[in-house]
């Protein structure tokens, strides 16, 4: 097909690449269908597509009962005491939590210019390395719970204490903190195509958490300040 003006050709021309773009993507799904399914064979994960339309998807395996796997990408979140998300990252492929600890630490460093007070976070980024960083850097309560083996007696009353449990506790308003920002700032699933729209979609509801709290911390403040006047 020829094109008799520049317009109609260029848009030939962009539907022409979507087809090629599309035939080679399903090429490649029919490959790999074909060496793991026919051949046998372990296909390695970055030579797996799980969807043309968004090829950067990753398989994500979370070890939950009712859902063991899910497809999308990892996000890793950073939050303040006062419900500030500090740090965000959009992950490539199912890297394991406990690799993020000291990069976490460095970046939490350079933007306060000192060390969290309190770093928690779930059993999974827990290593002896990590702890071992966390109270170097001069963490005051590294509440991260030791994932499996036997716990010393030291160990275990360490875990029991309150700055650890109140570290917890912390913890788990920041799981609240996420149920927000899947639900209510619309992160739970992007509609634009893209891995550089998806980012811009997590970065966008981090922004909006962020002005909602500074929006409703100052709405605090100015009411404490109106009491004070009355009085």
């Amino acid at each position: 097909m020829r094109a008799t003006d520049l317009p109609t050709a260029m848009k030939i021309e962009s539907i022409r690449a979507d087809i090629e773009h599309y035939c080679g993507l399903g090429t490649q799904v029919t490959d790999q269908a074909r060496r793991r399914v026919l051949n046998g064979e372990q296909v390695p994960t970055a030579e797996k597509i799980y969807s043309i339309f968004e090829p950067h998807t990753d398989l994500i395996k979370r070890g939950k009962v009712r859902t063991p796997v899910e497809f999308g990408h990892k996000v890793f979140l950073a939050e303040s005491a006062i419900g500030l998300i500090t740090q965000y990252e959009v992950l490539q492929g199912n890297p394991v939590d406990e690799i993020h600890v000291i990069p976490s630490l460095q970046h939490h460093h350079r933007v306060f210019r000192r060390s969290p007070r309190v770093y928690s976070t779930d059993r999974g980024f827990f290593s002896e390395d990590n702890v071992e960083a966390c109270v170097n850097g001069g963490v005051t309560t590294v509440s991260i719970p030791q994932r499996g083996g036997s716990k010393t007696p030291q160990r275990e009353a360490y875990e029991r204490s309150r700055p650890f449990k109140d570290g917890q506790r912390f913890r788990a308003g920041v799981e609240g903190r996420i149920s927000v920002l899947m639900r209510g700032r619309g992160m739970k699933r992007c509609l634009a195509q893209g891995a550089e729209r998806f980012e811009l979609l997590v970065g966008a509801a981090v922004l909006a958490n962020n002005l909602m709290k500074i929006a409703e911390l100052l709405i605090k403040r100015a009411t404490r300040r109106a009491k004070r006047t009355n009085k």
